[in-house]
């Protein structure tokens, strides 16, 4: 889908309003908005109970240092990382309904059987990584749905309210896992916190192949809801064009030749590991940092999550209202980027406030506060980021090229686990120092993304010959 060539404000005066008696759209958003949230909290789970697998075996736990934490989470990170690519082509070609539910299918199964290893490290590396193969269709698969289901100046909103579900699913094991380790105890507590997240995703898919089908074959569409959708297309669909795009094939060797590929990919290369840390490392920071208890922690990290969503729904919201103002649309999309690329930077001071020398019980609530605003602008970044592909490439392409990029994000992420193993595993003694350094990658990374993306693509560019 190209953008079309008037980007004026009377370009987009022009267009037929928002259908009132037909919102459809927003159901299918809120199908995705729930897989996402039973996604990270399958993804979750394993966070909550590095405590655990971390505690010696003479006083119960499996032994595992720092490092063998990281190579299991860092390693989930780089099979899901691959298979993301392979995902997005997968969901091109079988279309978004299948392979949504395939990847669920697959993610839950092996999120059940992680239950059932034991504590070598090398069996949860096995099956984390099989677990990560269907993690990675849930966001190809998702941003796909968005560009058939919505016109470009709402799928940034769109993508912020189902990308929420991170920080929901995020939320829920924040409270979830714990219990689980204190109403079962930690033998069994660790089990019973898989098998349950797990099974949770199948009722999902109850819904999922009730309500959902593409915008063609949507019985509960409204014309006018649907002539809405297609609003920001230079060529109008037909409705067999429409039904047939979504499993049209795309040469994946073909897309890289893109530079617009490229931008997209070192944007999540960049950033995609600071959430990938948040999530995996938030838990031990605060009980390093402050001596928080697995009790303790309960509550800050669900706050943190928690303010994240703001970030979601309202950095998707940001380039709706400059394009209203008549913004053209990758204009709009790349100053709210710069704008949110900015506000990382407060993590730089996460460390100073969390110095209890100096800020006593306050430490803590300020240290907490740095993190939830540099959580809550990924958040926002990431919905932006997210619909640069469909403002770019046609819909055909946007599962594969989302692939791509999310296996960036996954390798980028992988990286920034093994550092992170790597630097709490020496400096034991002071873990303090360890996550300074942390932080500072966490905080510059989105302005060098930023730079990096621009110097590839200056000027809105999208693809028409695909």
């Amino acid at each position: 889908m190209s953008e079309p060539a008037a980007t004026s404000s009377a370009a987009f005066a022009a267009v037929p309003a928002v259908p009132k008696t037909s919102r459809y759209r927003w159901v299918i958003c809120g199908l995705l908005f729930f897989s996402t949230t039973v996604n990270y909290l399958d993804r979750q789970v394993i966070s909550y109970l590095k405590e655990y697998f971390c505690t010696p075996v003479a006083q119960g736990g499996f032994g595992w240092t720092n490092s063998d934490y990281a190579n299991v989470t860092g390693l989930f990170t780089l099979f899901y990382a691959g298979m993301t690519i392979f995902a997005g082509i997968v969901i091109d070609k079988i279309g978004t309904k299948l392979g949504l539910a395939l990847s669920l299918i697959v993610w839950s199964i092996f999120g059940i059987l992680n239950a059932f290893v034991g504590r070598l490290v090398t069996a949860h590396v096995i099956i984390r990584s099989l677990f990560g193969m269907g993690e990675a269709g849930n966001f190809p698969g998702s941003i796909k749905t968005v560009a058939e289901w919505f016109p470009k100046r709402e799928r940034a909103l769109a993508t912020g309210i189902f990308n929420s579900g991170t920080n929901v699913g995020a939320m829920i094991a924040a409270l979830f896992v714990p219990w689980c380790m204190i109403h079962y105890g930690d033998q069994k507590g660790w089990k019973m916190a898989f098998i349950l997240t797990g099974a949770a995703g199948f009722l999902w898919l109850i819904f999922w192949f009730w309500l959902y089908d593409t915008p063609a074959r949507q019985k509960r569409l409204s014309k006018a809801e649907y002539d809405y959708i297609h609003t920001d297309d230079e060529v109008k669909p037909t409705l067999d064009a429409d039904a047939a795009s979504d499993k049209a094939k795309v040469s994946w060797f073909k897309l890289l030749g893109y530079r617009q590929t490229w931008s997209f990919f070192f944007g999540k290369f960049m950033t995609d590991g600071v959430w990938w840390f948040y999530l995996f490392w938030l838990p031990d920071y605060l009980k390093k940092q402050f001596g928080m208890t697995k009790h303790e922690v309960m509550l800050p990290t669900f706050i943190v999550y928690g303010i994240a969503i703001i970030g979601s729904i309202y950095g998707g919201s940001i380039p709706m209202m400059l394009i209203k103002k008549g913004m053209q649309v990758y204009k709009a999309r790349m100053l709210s980027m710069f704008l949110i690329a900015l506000f990382p930077l407060a993590v730089l001071s996460t460390q100073y406030f969390g110095d209890v020398s100096h800020f006593g019980k306050m430490a803590a609530v300020l240290a907490v506060a740095m993190i939830c605003i540099g959580a809550s602008a990924h958040q926002a970044w990431s919905a932006n980021l997210f619909t640069t592909v469909s403002d770019m490439f046609p819909n055909k392409a946007v599962g594969s090229v989302t692939g791509i990029g999310a296996a960036a994000g996954g390798l980028g992420g992988f990286i920034l686990q093994k550092l992170a193993g790597a630097l709490t595993d020496a400096y034991k003694a002071t873990p303090q120092t360890a996550y300074l350094f942390m932080f500072i990658i966490c905080a510059l990374s989105y302005p060098i993304a930023l730079g990096i993306m621009k110097a590839l693509v200056p000027r809105h560019k999208p693809i028409t010959d695909l």
